[in-house]
């Protein structure tokens, strides 16, 4: 996968020349349809902060969001003792009135990054895709539910604009250790009114409605074919029992010829009567 590979080798030059970046969205190998109306993925910080920290102890990231304002590029993501905020997302009315976090994934180093030639693979497509991805927006449920526990990362609103940031934290202190700049804003998708989807047949091309009314009358062919062999298949049984009926008439009047009396008797009967006539015709001639 010649793109993915440039991609990835692409983060990790721009991660090892400086930390100040910003979240990016997925490429287009990664997640065609992206932004959607209520979810963004972005590409992780794959060697963006700097591998070495990994070494050192546990670190994790922490992904947050905030609508965008005049204000959202300086919005801070710490408190004054350099813990990251703990804000959600019904605490800032969905990142209207501050970022809230959305997401926390364990950093991975360059190292640990799952091949890219098994991406063909249908049963590694997820773990892959989740390694080198992080969508948000994908929890539709966790609203909904009182007794959810975990982080809650609930749809975003459709048509807005949102800013995205990275934050880097020490496990074992819970301290920031580096974080990455406010993204560019980032808009999910507009929702289509269906007054604006041009139905017009005037905007299709001639070849486009010739292929849809024929493929539009083949039904009709097809149950005209249909009936028109069944009305032939019972034609076509009527005759074959008429012929059955006459044969075997003929064969009942040829049985008593075959099973009769024999040839000679048959002639001595049918040759009886002449031969009384001639004696009535002699008797006469000699009165």
């Amino acid at each position: 996968m010649p793109p993915l590979l440039a991609l990835l080798a692409l983060s990790c030059l721009r991660g090892c020349a400086a930390v100040n970046l910003q979240p990016q969205l997925a490429s287009v190998t990664f997640a065609t349809n992206n932004p959607t109306l209520t979810t963004v993925a972005l590409e992780k910080p794959l060697c963006m902060f700097d591998s070495s920290a990994a070494l050192r102890g546990a670190y994790e990231v922490h992904l947050y969001v905030l609508a965008d304002s005049a204000s959202s590029r300086n919005a801070s993501v710490q408190e004054s003792t350099k813990k990251p905020l703990s804000a959600t997302f019904q605490q800032t009315d969905g990142g209207q009135t501050g970022p809230y976090k959305a997401v926390v994934f364990d950093l991975t180093t360059c190292g640990d990054l799952p091949s890219l030639d098994a991406v063909g693979d249908v049963s590694r497509a997820s773990e892959i895709l989740s390694a080198y991805l992080v969508r948000v927006g994908d929890n539709g449920t966790c609203l909904l539910d009182p007794n959810y526990q975990g982080l809650c990362n609930p749809p975003l609103a459709a048509a807005t604009e949102y800013r995205f940031k990275y934050v880097l934290v020490n496990v074992s202190t819970g301290l920031v250790q580096d974080q990455t700049l406010w993204s560019d804003p980032i808009c999910t998708s507009r929702l289509t009114p269906y007054s604006a989807i041009d139905t017009w047949p005037g905007r299709r091309s001639g070849g486009m409605i010739v292929i849809t009314s024929i493929l539009g009358s083949l039904p009709f062919f097809l149950l005209v074919g249909f009936a028109g062999a069944i009305v032939l298949s019972l034609v076509d049984v009527g005759s074959s029992d008429g012929e059955m009926t006459h044969d075997s008439q003929i064969t009942q009047e040829a049985v008593p010829k075959s099973l009769g009396t024999s040839e000679p008797s048959y002639t001595s009967v049918n040759r009886g009567p002449p031969l009384d006539r001639a004696e009535v015709y002699s008797s006469k001639l000699q009165d």
